[in-house]
């Protein structure tokens, strides 16, 4: 008992030191590259770009189908109800919030498209107060991105974007909004994790960055920043059970943000590299058969016939290793990096062709192209030819900016006249992913591969209704 005593304190002062010593070294930790600490480098964040943040208020007007009309001509419902001549359709007004950020002086302003998508009325509030009338300049469902504009009096506040490559796992980051309508709330955490993907439509251009900094609905279109305060992400989306933020956020990366968003500013869409093949993951099964250790890389599946792929020589089962010196770890990555290289230019694209490595030059070609030669395909593989739809189609259904393609012809063995369809009627979406246009469907077609089920969202042209139907493709 002496011993332990006479021990007690000499132990107590070691912890002292300790201690004191970890304070000391706590704010040299927390230090951001260019601020005296964190909460320094959060403060200076958030001066720094609130006046750059806007609030987003859009007002929305639906054709809804009325779920009485399928009823109206049924006797015993008529003498009942007494509704004889219950409309098919009536019109609803929806109300939503968002966030933005300020590009450029001009007024240009980044923001989400599930935000802005469809918006009949756009209002943009600034940190000032001022309230100016917004109009959309581009939307790209494919990323969930839109470019928005207002015309003020003098020059704005804009943010400043950062190299999202350069973000490592851990590093703090800041996130300004909107969330449930409270003015410029900011909110801090780290990036808890890079590359994901398959969040919502897997379908689409996805590299998620994933955040723990708190994100609700209202914070969508606001900027993820870093401690230099540079735009990183957009946020977008988060994994939720109560609808509520949980700690896990989703922030679209701002190397793909700035690209879609210059894009939109340019030509009013998103001008995307075409690649021409179809790619898949290589599963551990497959990486064996093709004498392949590591699972890392691209699996060639398809080349399309005329394509950029075709011309340079690119096979089925090639494995792509690297594309343009960027190593390419799984098929959604070749997807996106394809997309946002320049059309026409020649980018190195590192293979593995039966163990043997290679460099091939592939000139990129553009989405535009890839449609056309596409829709030639599509016949084949659905049994249709389609046409962009008409505005009096578009005019009549009610269907507004909403896109769709037009069954021109059918061949009566194929698989949309197996699955009920008829010339005249429109596709409106492939698996819930709404369709732009034409190139946008002959896109989507090309990512389905032979003998898998899709679900065509499809409107019938002798009635305007909506509903959906299983296709099996060739």
């Amino acid at each position: 008992m002496l011993k332990q005593r006479s021990r007690f304190p000499l132990v107590m002062t070691v912890l002292t030191a300790v201690l004191l010593s970890f304070m000391r070294l706590t704010p040299a930790l927390a230090a951001g590259p260019d601020a005296g600490g964190l909460t320094t480098a959060i403060v200076q964040v958030a001066n720094q770009n609130i006046p750059a943040v806007v609030h987003i208020e859009v007002t929305e007007r639906q054709e809804i189908v009325n779920p009485m009309s399928p009823f109206q001509n049924d006797p015993f419902f008529r003498y009942f109800f007494g509704v004889p001549n219950a409309p098919k359709k009536f019109r609803r007004e929806l109300k939503g919030l968002g966030t933005g950020m300020i590009m450029d002086a001009r007024g240009d302003i980044l923001t989400n498209n599930h935000v802005v998508g469809g918006a009949t009325r756009i209002e943009v509030l600034l940190s000032t107060g001022e309230k100016y009338p917004g109009s959309v300049v581009g939307t790209d469902p494919k990323t969930d991105l839109a470019v928005i504009r207002i015309k003020a009096k003098e020059d704005l506040p804009h943010v400043t974007f950062g190299d999202s490559d350069d973000l490592q796992v851990g590093e703090w980051v800041v996130a300004i909004g909107h969330p449930r309508g409270l003015d410029q709330t900011v909110t801090q955490g780290i990036i808890s994790a890079k590359h994901r993907r398959g969040i919502t439509d897997p379908s689409t251009y996805q590299d998620f960055l994933q955040t723990d900094a708190a994100i609700n609905p209202g914070n969508s279109g606001g900027p993820l920043l870093n401690l230099k305060g540079e735009v990183v992400g957009v946020n977008a989306a988060i994994a939720s059970e109560s609808g509520g933020f949980e700690g896990i956020g989703f922030a679209i990366p701002s190397n793909m943000a700035v690209h879609v968003a210059k894009s939109l500013i340019e030509h009013g869409k998103v001008v995307r590299g075409w690649l021409g093949v179809a790619v898949q993951d290589l599963s551990p099964e497959l990486a064996g058969s093709f004498g392949v250790k590591e699972t890392r890389g691209a699996l060639i599946a398809d080349v399309t016939r005329g394509g950029p792929a075709d011309a340079a020589g690119l096979k089925r089962g090639d494995i792509v290793l690297a594309f343009d010196g960027k190593q390419i770890p799984d098929a959604a990555t070749i997807q996106n990096e394809a997309a946002n290289t320049a059309i026409g230019r020649e980018v190195k694209v590192t293979l593995l062709r039966r163990e043997n490595k290679l460099d091939v030059l592939v000139k990129m070609g553009s989405q535009e192209e890839a449609g056309k030669i596409m829709a030639a395909s599509l016949r084949s593989r659905l049994g249709a030819d389609v046409r962009p739809i008409r505005p009096a189609e578009a005019e009549k259904y009610g269907l507004g900016e909403q896109g769709a393609v037009a069954i021109a012809g059918l061949d009566p063995k194929g698989p949309l006249t197996q699955s009920g369809l008829e010339v005249g009627d429109l596709i409106l979406a492939v698996n819930d992913q709404p369709i732009e246009s034409l190139e946008d469907f002959a896109n989507t077609m090309s990512t389905i591969q032979p003998g898998q089920r899709i679900a065509l969202l499809a409107l019938d042209h002798r009635t305007g209704d909506q509903g959906y139907v299983q296709v099996e493709v060739r």
